[in-house]
């Protein structure tokens, strides 16, 4: 048999108190107007009955249950997101709040099923969020629940907490362009031109203005763009042999995400080339992959999180949340880039 949960009244009931008293003293009341001999019997006979409060009749009586409902697709079943997790975590145990985290793996039954098992825990609020940035169609919720958009966006929730990726964008162009690229640069993962009636998520959408307006700013304009529909090694791979066997011009890349450099990378080493000696490039993400890459892969990284934690604290702030905050994208240079040989 379990042993039996100390109540409140066991612990007033050892420091020689009033329960409503031993209430007041461990809720933390400034104006309990008890003395000091009082607070330490109080905390002292807790700590030495192991008593934990009933987080349940407390939600009962503040209309909190100090307990945020966290739903994904597949943030906490792949690596590449998990950030976001962290980030939420620390922040809510920091608010002494708990995080229910749901898996969907982008099902929306799942999804129905996932709200209303928070809903049925009365969760103080609820993030969703995504691996990839994007926006999502989230199920009906009641109006009274606060919902914050991690790395995505909702028309029917308007608060949602995003990497800044029109800065992030003109950050890549520019650890080139500082380094005195200035021709011969390549974009890997994006054509504008045959990619213009395609749709993008509005992130993939700021990430490539961002590029844009930069490279147009310094005067600038990329010798080729090659379109891969999937940002995949592989396609890294092939959109870059292509690139190389029909131009020998070519002396930096620019690549739209980190998995795109990774098969960059494979494809220059296939032609003899070396990063940065005679190529350099820059990506986007700050996978782990990243670090690993000999030479180390200079990026532009997602901030999940500081996402993470941003999500959070909006939810359970003061006010209701809303509109788009944009966290900075860091820079993490590695040895991928130097300046253009001669």
């Amino acid at each position: 048999m379990p042993p039996k949960r100390v109540t409140l009244a066991d612990v007033a009931r050892r420091a020689g108190l009033s329960t409503s008293a031993a209430s007041m003293i461990l809720n933390g009341r400034p104006d309990t107007r008890l003395s000091a001999d009082a607070h330490a019997r109080v905390n002292k006979a807790a700590s030495e009955l192991g008593y934990r409060p009933n987080v349940a009749a407390r939600g009962l009586r503040t209309d909190k249950t100090l307990t945020v409902g966290f739903i994904s697709d597949v943030v906490a079943t792949t690596r590449f997101a998990s950030g976001l997790i962290r980030g939420a975590l620390d922040a809510a145990q920091r608010a002494g709040h708990v995080v229910l985290v749901l898996e969907t793996g982008g099902d929306p039954a799942r999804e129905s099923e996932a709200i209303g098992a928070v809903l049925d825990r009365q969760v103080d609020g609820v993030i969703f969020a995504v691996m990839r940035a994007r926006e999502v169609f989230v199920p009906d919720i009641p109006s009274t629940t606060r919902v914050v958009m991690l790395n995505a966006t909702d028309q029917k929730h308007p608060a949602s907490v995003l990497p800044d990726e029109l800065a992030g964008g003109a950050s890549a162009v520019s650890l080139l362009a500082d380094a005195g690229h200035r021709e011969g640069i390549a974009l890997i993962g994006h054509n504008g031109e045959a990619e213009k009636d395609l749709f993008h998520s509005t992130t993939v959408a700021r990430r490539i203005a961002g590029i844009r307006a930069e490279m147009a700013g310094r005067g600038l304009r990329f010798a080729a763009e090659e379109s891969c529909l999937e940002w995949e090694p592989h396609q890294g791979y092939e959109a870059t042999r292509v690139l190389f066997e029909r131009r020998s011009d070519i002396r930096a890349l620019l690549c739209m995400n980190d998995r795109l450099a990774f098969g960059a990378y494979q494809a220059l080493a296939d032609r003899g080339l070396s990063v940065p000696r005679d190529v350099s490039v820059v990506s986007f993400d700050n996978d782990e992959l990243a670090s690993y890459l000999r030479p180390g892969l200079t990026t532009v990284g997602l901030p999940h999180e500081a996402m993470g934690r941003t999500s959070v604290e909006l939810l359970l702030g003061p006010g209701r949340p809303t509109g788009s905050h944009l966290i900075p994208m860091p820079v993490i240079e590695r040895r991928s880039v130097r300046p253009p040989a001669g």
